[in-house]
């Protein structure tokens, strides 16, 4: 695992589960409803060069989601799943299946969300199928990815920064 920014907390936790952890200056209403409303999921979800060009939310138990990012050199990766749990604004737990998946398995993937003093704490678990999955899944770019969107996201949600509602 290559070493994650300094803004962004990666940790492992048993055999199968990713933790990363970041703070935004945002209270987490608005941090909960970036993550779940297609008109703000398409402004900052992706790594740098990579945007959404399909995102579809139906958030409710047992709703889909489906994105479909394009990358700089035209390439398209696509993604989804189902949602398992919904606690506005306070959790988000959701199946992730990739398109072009290249280890076995539903990643399960739970965001909580911690106010205090106006930021908020995203605390996001990956929990692998399998050991095999984390092991794979943690040789990809995804902490630089991961970090990169949540710098986006940042910028979204600056106090000077239109478009983002309660």
């Amino acid at each position: 695992m290559s070493a994650a920014p300094p803004d962004l907390t990666v940790t492992l936790h048993g055999d199968r589960e990713i933790r990363l952890s970041r703070d935004f200056a945002a209270p987490r209403h608005l941090v909960f409803a970036a993550f779940t409303r297609p008109d703000l999921l398409v402004r900052w979800w992706g790594a740098r060069g990579w945007h959404l060009i399909e995102c579809e939310v139906d958030l409710r138990v047992d709703g889909r989601w489906r994105f479909v990012s394009r990358g700089p050199d035209g390439t398209l990766m696509g993604q989804g799943g189902t949602y398992r749990e919904i606690d506005p604004p306070a959790r988000l737990v959701c199946t992730e299946l990739f398109d072009d998946q290249s280890y076995p398995g539903e990643t399960l993937v739970r965001h909580d969300f911690t106010e205090s003093v106006g930021r908020t704490t995203v605390v996001t678990t990956l929990r692998f199928a399998t050991r095999r999955g984390r092991d794979t899944a943690l040789r990809y770019p995804m902490t630089r990815g991961l970090a990169e969107a949540f710098d986006r996201l940042t910028d979204l949600l600056h106090p000077t920064t239109e478009g983002v509602t309660p």
